[in-house]
């Protein structure tokens, strides 16, 4: 169940004895509240002319005109003003007294009106106020009296309204905080993200999206170590397109990258997700393939992904070079990449002799 909005009294944790403190220190007192109270009958017979007087000193100022544009905000705020004057010689300056003059702060923040403004209506208030005293107490003493309550009591107003007002801006401030904040963090997971994504397009060849040659030393060396605390093997297959200078020389060279692609698409298909595949350059390919032995890597490379070339076209032909390290002796990385060479060089030099006794 949802718990009701705490009122401004509640969210400023202000309590009675705080609102008894509060007219002590502006040393307001019950003599001062009998004062204001005597001159509220006068008071409620000169409320419409004061408000109407008030009214119009108010819309003097250009930016007051502004915020009161019609009719019918002036009536809400003529009706208004003239409960705050009357509540002001109530007599009662209590938790609800407190909680009204708590609210008009947040009125005023909220329909704009800046504090310059706010104080200006209320020093206008106050002068209009004098003058209906002075008419009300021809004895100077007791007019004194009601003068110096009608001060503190309006001061006393003026630092709850500012404290509300206050309060607002910064309850605003914290909120467009925790918005930057917000921003800050979703941005910086984007730059993140971003990071990630121009190192991983940093670390792929962009025709075939293989890993490029950059981590092929640092990829091998790890799936080496790797290797080697858990005494397994690893095999390097190392190949190259037979006569792939003939497509790019005959078919152009856009028909030559698309036979790249199709490469590198099946490379992926029949990779393990810890095989890490790469193009070495040009029409050559390299794939590291973790806890595999020669002769898995002979069914998997040699014969089903030389199928699957087959299978777009007919006169396509590699060469392979395959070499196992581990479990029984580790070879370093150069090692690997170069005996897998050697026995590349050695199929592409069958594979020629072959096309020659064919040819003749």
């Amino acid at each position: 169940m949802k718990q009701p909005d705490k009122t401004l009294l509640e969210q400023m944790a202000i309590t009675e004895s705080d609102v008894e403190y509060r007219k002590s220190l502006l040393s307001f007192s019950a003599a001062d509240a009998a004062w204001l109270v005597r001159c509220r009958p006068f008071i409620e017979m000169k409320i419409d002319a004061l408000m109407s007087e008030f009214y119009r000193i108010q819309t003097r100022i250009p930016e007051v005109a502004r915020l009161i544009n019609d009719d019918d905000t002036m009536k809400r705020l003529h009706d208004a003003q003239s409960r705050y004057i009357l509540d002001l010689f109530s007599g009662r300056y209590d938790l609800d007294y407190t909680s009204s003059r708590l609210n008009i702060g947040l009125v005023h923040k909220r329909i704009g009106v800046e504090p310059k403004y706010y104080l200006s209506a209320n020093h206008s208030l106050k002068c209009l106020l004098a003058e209906l005293i002075d008419e009300a107490v021809p004895e100077a003493g007791a007019r004194q009296a009601t003068l110096a309550a009608l001060d503190k009591l309006l001061l006393f107003d003026v630092t709850l309204v500012f404290e509300t007002y206050i309060r607002s801006l910064i309850s605003e401030i914290g909120a467009e905080k925790d918005k930057s904040e917000t921003y800050a963090r979703t941005l910086e997971a984007k730059v993140r993200e971003r990071t990630r994504q121009l190192e991983e397009m940093a670390r792929r060849d962009p025709l075939t999206g293989l890993l490029n040659t950059r981590f092929l030393h640092e990829a091998l060396e790890q799936t080496i170590k790797s290797a080697r605390r858990r005494s397994e093997p690893v095999t390097f297959v190392y190949f190259d397109i037979d006569d792939f200078k003939k497509i790019n020389d005959t078919e152009g060279h856009q028909r030559g990258d698309e036979v790249l692609r199709v490469i590198g698409d099946a490379i992926r298909k029949i990779s393990r997700a810890e095989d890490c595949c790469f193009r070495y350059g040009g029409d050559e390919f390299c794939i590291i393939l973790p806890n595999c032995q020669e002769a898995q890597a002979r069914e998997i490379y040699v014969r089903r992904f030389s199928e699957l070339i087959r299978g777009y076209r007919q006169d396509i032909s590699l060469s392979m070079g395959i070499f196992q390290t581990g479990p029984d002796r580790y070879d370093n990385p150069e090692v690997v990449i170069r005996h897998a060479d050697q026995r590349m060089y050695e199929a592409k030099k069958a594979f020629k002799l072959a096309r020659q006794s064919s040819d003749a």
